[in-house]
């Protein structure tokens, strides 16, 4: 394979996206920064196909990234492959407003050929290359010019590495007749919604004791104003204001701005700056959240039961045995939330009972908390008994 050396410049970066363009599939990595921004700083891009892999410097004056972006967002002849990729394809996102399309992760293939639910990419490579991983330049400062060959080798390798190992995956998926399984993943990875920080939707991460409808639209509206403060000023949620503090001002909301310098995990300062007027203003707007927007109510607690309770727990012995039997991560076939809401009652809106999810475990499943799925000890081991064979 030929590598490259680092591009800076737009004609070399849109002579490689047209020969890529060309190409069954390429693998993508970025590296980046982001412990003291709100939106990740793009530092660097790794790109390569079968033949041919670089690194990008998105930083480099005047770079041109539009083949780039182009070949990865609105090219649908050649498939994007990442490992793990949530943030890269989050960063995509943020440049562009869409996508990669179509695209494969290998960390969730990984997890149909039994190699746990999230191998690290140097056990991938040990695990299909038989080679080991210089992890010396992993705690790189991206951001910082110049990068020394080392630190560019060691990014390259994120790619390189996948070109080969991606191939023999799909051959692996093919034999075992897995690859379908992963189609509406990976359509679930790709989909925009997940990658787009909508402010008013952002109040459902908090977590808050209690369903009161002012106390929820308190936070909703607090959720909305400290989304916007740290986009506009480019700083993490918790800079501005933390989750818990976040829930106490919605439960026990001030009265007044000058209050805000008793609140705990607010500067004092706030009592009469401008950020405080903002926080106060938010409040003031807030209204009381309209049903259609109240969530669910958790239908587990307490309508799960002590019963309902040990029923969930028979689920999850049934989950690992199924996974063990056909040795594949257990995380893809159901989460523990989803055999919660089964054991509660819950028969409609679960993965697990729809497609290939529900021939393989889901069907089980069900016939377990119908009465017509058991246990036994056969030979040591655990088995699933239908009713009528005991």
């Amino acid at each position: 394979m030929h590598i490259h050396d680092l591009i800076t410049d737009s004609a070399t970066l849109a002579n490689l996206c047209h020969r890529l363009s060309q190409a069954r599939f390429i693998t993508v990595d970025t590296e980046f920064m982001r412990e003291n921004s709100y939106w990740p700083e793009l530092c660097l891009i790794q790109i390569a196909d079968e033949n041919e892999a670089a690194a990008i410097d998105p930083k480099a004056p005047d770079l041109d990234l539009g083949p780039l972006l182009e070949l990865l967002v609105n090219n649908e002849e050649v498939l994007k492959v990442f490992h793990a990729g949530g943030q890269d394809i989050e960063i995509i996102y943020n440049l562009t407003g869409k996508t990669p399309h179509p695209l494969f992760d290998t960390q969730i293939a990984a997890m149909a050929l039994g190699m746990g639910e999230q191998i690290g990419y140097s056990n991938l490579v040990e695990a299909f290359l038989g080679i080991g991983i210089d992890k010396g330049a992993r705690f790189t400062a991206w951001s910082r010019r110049p990068l020394d060959k080392r630190q560019i080798e060691y990014a390259i390798g994120d790619v390189t590495h996948l070109a080969t190992i991606f191939p023999k995956m799909l051959d692996r998926l093919r034999k075992t007749g897995r690859g379908a399984w992963l189609d509406e993943e990976m359509e679930r990875i790709a989909e925009p919604g997940n990658y787009r920080n909508d402010p008013d939707q952002v109040w459902q991460r908090v977590r808050i004791q209690g369903r009161k409808p002012e106390v929820l639209g308190r936070l909703k509206a607090l959720a909305r104003w400290r989304e916007i403060e740290a986009q506009t000023k480019d700083l993490p949620r918790g800079r501005i204001v933390k989750d818990e503090t976040l829930a106490d001002l919605a439960l026990s909301p001030p009265k007044k701005q000058a209050d805000l310098a008793k609140v705990r995990g607010l500067s004092a300062s706030w009592a009469g700056n401008d950020i405080g007027a903002r926080l106060m203003a938010a409040l003031e707007d807030a209204r009381p959240m309209s049903a259609s927007e109240m969530p669910p109510r958790d239908d587990r607690k307490p309508g799960l039961g002590k019963d309902g309770a040990l029923v969930a727990d028979l689920l999850k012995l049934l989950l690992k045995i199924r996974a063990r039997d056909i040795d594949v991560a257990a995380k893809l076939l159901a989460r523990s939330d989803e055999l919660e809401a089964l054991a509660a009652g819950q028969r409609q809106g679960l993965p697990m009972l729809e497609g290939w999810r529900y021939e393989q475990f889901g069907k089980d499943a069900l016939a377990l908390v119908e009465g017509r799925l058991g246990f036994t000890v056969r030979g040591g081991k655990l088995k699933m008994t239908r009713a009528e064979e005991a």
